[in-house]
Parts: C-alpha cells; structure tokens; sequence
C-alpha cells in the first residue's frame, strides 16, 4: 500500500532518505544548484520531492499540520489507499494550528498520522512552562483523536507504533496522534547554547544513558545482525560518499533567473514582471556581481 507523506518538518530527512532520495539530491538542494528541485529558492535543508510525495519544508513554526490534515482529506476525497503523515516539536503543539489541525482532523475523519516529538525544550523554553496537561497525548484525546504514547528514544517501539496507526488511519480513516518522548541532547541551533538554561550533567545522562542510536546498536549486535567492523566500514562508506556529493554540487551552475519567477502562476501577474524587470536592470548595471549566464 502507498504511503504519502504531507507536510514534513526539517528534522525527518530519515524519512526522503528511506523513501529514495538520494545523498546527491539532499547536497543539491543545501548548494541550491539547478538540479536542486527547489531551484534554489528555499533556505538550506528545507527540501521537498513531488516524486517521493514529500511536502516542501517551512521554517514557520507548526503551519505544516493544517496542511497535512487538508492533504489527508484530499485522499479521503479520492478513496486512496494512503495517509498523509506530519511531524513537529512540543513548540509547536502551542500553536494555533496545532489545534485548529486536530479538531478540523478529527471532525472530518482523515487519515493523518501526527506524530509529536516531545523533546521536553522549544528552544530554551522547557515544557513546564509551555503547558499544564500532561503532554501532549491528552490534547489530542481531547479533540477526539486516537492517541498514544511512546518512548521516542526506542526505535522498535517508535516503529511498531507508527506501522499500527498507519493501518488505523488508512483502515478506519481516522486521524491517529502519537507522542514521541524524547530529549534534546544537543543545542537547538549553532547560534543556541543549551548550557545556558539546563545542566550540562543532565544532558550527558541523556546522551549516554539513553541515546536511541546506541540502544538500537545494542539490539541488532544481540541479534548477530550488526559488528563494530561493520559499523566503522559503513560510517567511512557514508562520509566518502557524503563528501563527494558535496564537490559534485557545489560545481554544478546555480538555476538562471528566469526561475525566480516560475512555477506558480500559468500567467505572471503584473508585480512578478516589475519585479523580473527591475532584478534584470540591477543585474545589467552590475555585470560584475554576476555570473556571466545568469540571466539565461
């Protein structure tokens, strides 16, 4: 059965990479070269695929959740045999289109999978002081959504859990809530030092006690499915190949101009020609700012 997955968050790149995508593609679009299917106007790691049914990324906080809902009910419309899956932080369950999402869900009986990582920090703001509930699985009970939650640094758990709510969503085309417990063990940001606003101690406890990598390794090596050798001819594999999708991209030309202003109108509107015009004149009387091919 097909799976779509609708409006995504920059943190599930896992998922394009199991879908297909490949390390070439995911450098293209962090180099915005003319192979990047952005075209080189989105920020870095904000991809999206129409072939492995991947909504664009956005940086605004929580605005993808309505827009899975509405993809969900779309396939409902269509009797598809497919969910539309959707990902967030805890930071993001204060917004309004968080609930306006689950009610507008479960109202209409789609079927969305939301899945909230509930890594207890929006940036520096604990979950303490976002919400009184007790996460966020009551909220979503509230609006009348199957919810569950699960340990989020398990990764058989996390998995289980997701294959049972996609069979509901598609089955009973029904919105299902899951709530990922988590921790953020590094900084939000490169410009974010958590330090600042939590123990050190504690997320070195989390790092080491209860890192999912290190427990999902633990499992796979108990099985005879995994080895140290392994693990370390795989990891120069992967920085190998990661390296050279990087050169190869960051050769590649930058997409022309004229795809400044494509793909959205059948016919440009006035302001986009102004805008075209005035980019062109600015790009003329400084030639020397420019590539040479630029405005193909």
């Amino acid at each position: 059965m097909e799976m779509f997955y609708g409006a995504m968050q920059y943190r599930e790149p896992g998922v394009l990479l199991w879908r297909g995508f490949t390390l070439q593609e995911f450098a293209n679009q962090c180099f915005g070269n003319k192979f990047d299917n952005g075209k080189g106007r989105q920020m870095p790691i904000h991809y999206g695929s129409t072939k492995h049914n991947y909504f664009t990324v956005a940086s605004t906080v929580g605005t993808q959740i309505p827009h899975a809902v509405g993809a969900a009910y779309a396939l409902k419309m269509e009797e598809r045999d497919a969910c539309t899956v959707t990902y967030f932080g805890d930071g993001g369950t204060s917004t309004g289109d968080f609930h306006a999402a689950l009610n507008f869900a479960a109202v209409m009986e789609v079927p969305v999978i939301f899945i909230c990582r509930n890594n207890g920090w929006a940036i520096s703001t604990p979950s303490a002081d976002q919400f009184r509930s007790d996460g966020i699985v009551v909220r979503g009970q509230a609006y009348g959504v199957h919810s569950i939650r699960v340990d989020g640094n398990d990764a058989l758990a996390m998995y289980n859990a997701v294959n049972e709510a996609r069979t509901m969503a598609i089955g009973e085309q029904k919105p299902i809530l899951i709530e990922a417990l988590t921790y953020r063990a590094g900084h939000h940001s490169t410009s974010d030092d958590s330090t600042k606003y939590r123990p050190g101690d504690e997320i070195e406890w989390w790092r080491m006690a209860q890192d999912p990598v290190t427990r999902f390794r633990k499992w796979i090596e108990m099985k005879g499915w995994w080895s140290a050798e392994a693990e370390s001819e795989f990891r120069s594999s992967v920085r190998k190949q990661v390296l050279n999708a990087i050169q190869v991209a960051e050769k590649v030309e930058k997409p022309p101009i004229k795809e400044l202003f494509t793909d959205v109108y059948d016919f440009p509107p006035p302001n986009l020609c102004e805008q075209e015009a005035s980019l062109r004149e600015a790009i003329r009387r400084h030639p020397q700012d420019y590539p040479p091919d630029f405005l193909m």
